[in-house]
């Protein structure tokens, strides 16, 4: 499956779960556009990701793994968040110690 299908699955899954219409993102993005994501037609920026799942009241990271999970064809998302968490865990500290300072306000030392 491509992905543009499966963010659209996990977004009208998502959307449906939430109880919510189309309509109900009227603030962020017309019906078409949410209609023509849902279909898979389109892809969001990540800026639009970030909108729609603040509308949607998960966390952006939630949409793309239930995306992946689609995706993939998982049935079990325990598996994919282990493996995220390897990868996650398999880089360098460096890159683990500036994604720490990263996150820091500029006001913090």
């Amino acid at each position: 499956m491509e992905l543009n299908t499966a963010f659209g699955l996990a977004l009208k899954q998502v959307r449906k779960r939430q109880q919510l219409t189309q309509e109900d993102f009227s603030n962020i993005s017309s019906r078409t556009y949410l209609s023509t994501l849902e279909r898979g037609l389109k892809s969001p920026t990540l800026e639009k990701l970030e909108q729609l799942s603040s509308v949607l009241n998960v966390h952006p990271l939630t949409m793309m793994v239930v995306a992946y999970m689609h995706k993939e064809n998982r049935q079990n998302v325990s598996d994919l968040l282990k493996n995220i968490e390897i990868e996650l865990a398999s880089l360098s500290p460096n890159d683990t110690a500036s994604l720490a300072h990263d996150q820091k306000s500029p006001s913090q030392p």
